[in-house]
């Protein structure tokens, strides 16, 4: 699971596609009347709310397309960056712009857009939005402490009020629903119009079933994460659940034979990690499954990827949660490390021989219990822990 760029959208391409993006973004808003200080203004003042409308598509479309994209695995929403939230200078920062917007018609986007078909004002309002720039930047000592004043690093709405990611959506949507509605007919009266913008009233009906479906559709597709970790939990489901698995006598074998093939994906924590890892071995979480460097790992060809673990049990349940992210060439360890500690690093020779292939096991346990201590001992501290979180740094609107 990965974002677009640069596992769909190369970096070269990235910058062009964004060129593209962005002229197709001012024809929009351009179209959309916001290149005029008049309709933008309207919004404060209740005579045209289209700012507003608009502003509730983009964010109901974004939001619908993300949890989408999410569900079907073509975007990892751990690796977009949320921009972290201070909440003081958040709104110290939106009076300021909420009253320049209402004196001057427009917002910083909207004044680029405005500048771009000739408006004056618009050109006028860049060269304010530059001197604020050079204000703060000079000044910043001085603004530091208030600007820095109420970290809440970068939460989520609907994590914050403690809702589903699916109820959210819908509730947005539904709350969007309801502001076209309203506002429409705040519009008519303070205009004083006698008749919709729709006509027949059918149409509006039908676009409003319309939203709810759209809306209604979240549900379909819950946080996948979510979803999948708890699905894992389920003993019922978790004791059908039947994965691939190595014998320890060849796990053992293909660690003496150093297989460049073998990538073991350790699911302890990480104190027993770092007294006992194996060559080709990495420390990992449940969580760590869901990103974007587990897709590179788990995709590679020829590759063998066993999940091990104390027990059988956690290892099932790391490929339970790989399987349901699409991943079937997963082998979990048989018996988990527990067994191997048992009978190949611990090998008693006080065992039963009643069988050719009993004494082939015999020797080859016998040996490989003084030869992997050796390969355990070198390897200590080298195994590889993986980060716990992993987010694209790149900033945002």
């Amino acid at each position: 699971m990965a974002p677009f760029v640069p596992d769909i959208i190369g970096n070269e391409l990235n910058l062009i596609v964004a060129l593209l993006i962005g002229i197709a973004f001012g024809f929009i808003l351009e179209q959309a009347g916001f290149s005029s200080s008049k309709k933008l203004v309207g919004l404060f003042y209740g005579y045209d709310f289209t700012v507003l409308r608009v502003f509730f598509t983009a964010g109901v479309t974004a939001m619908l397309g993300i949890i989408t994209l999410s569900y079907f695995r073509l975007l990892d929403i751990n690796l977009i960056y949320i921009n972290p939230t201070y909440i003081w200078s958040a709104v110290i920062g939106g009076f300021i712009m909420g009253l320049g917007f209402v004196l001057g018609g427009y917002c910083p986007g909207t004044s680029f857009c405005g500048a771009a078909i000739g408006k004056i004002d618009g050109m006028i309002f860049i060269g304010g939005g530059f001197l604020g720039v050079l204000l703060f930047s000079e000044g910043y000592p001085l603004f530091e402490n208030l600007f820095k004043a109420g970290f809440w690093g970068s939460p989520r709405i609907f994590e914050t009020i403690g809702v589903s990611q699916s109820l959210f959506a819908f509730l947005l949507t539904t709350i969007a629903v309801l502001a076209f509605i309203i506002t429409t007919k705040i519009e008519n009266k303070v205009n004083k119009r006698h008749f919709s913008e729709f006509q027949p009233a059918c149409i509006y009906a039908g676009l409003v079933i319309l939203a709810v479906i759209i809306g209604l559709s979240a549900f379909m597709m819950p946080d996948r994460q979510t979803e999948i970790l708890k699905n894992s939990s389920d003993v019922e489901m978790l004791n059908s659940f039947k994965p691939a698995e190595m014998s320890i006598d060849e796990f053992a074998f293909r660690i003496i034979d150093n297989d460049k093939r073998l990538q073991i994906f350790d699911f302890r924590n990480t104190e027993a990690f770092a007294e006992m890892s194996f060559p080709n071995s990495m420390n990992f979480t449940f969580e760590n499954l869901f990103g974007k460097d587990t897709k590179r790992l788990l995709t590679l060809k020829k590759s063998i990827s066993v999940f091990v673990a104390d027990d059988e049990e956690t290892e099932k349940r790391a490929a339970y949660i790989a399987s349901g992210l699409g991943y079937d060439n997963i082998l979990i360890l048989q018996g988990g490390l527990s067994k191997f500690k048992q009978e190949i690093i611990n090998f008693s020779t006080l065992q039963e021989i009643n069988s050719r292939r009993d004494a082939d096991i015999y020797r080859f346990r016998e040996k490989a219990s003084k030869i992997i201590p050796e390969i355990l001992l070198a390897n200590k501290n080298k195994g590889v822990k993986q980060k716990k979180e992993s987010k694209r740094v790149l900033g945002g609107c």
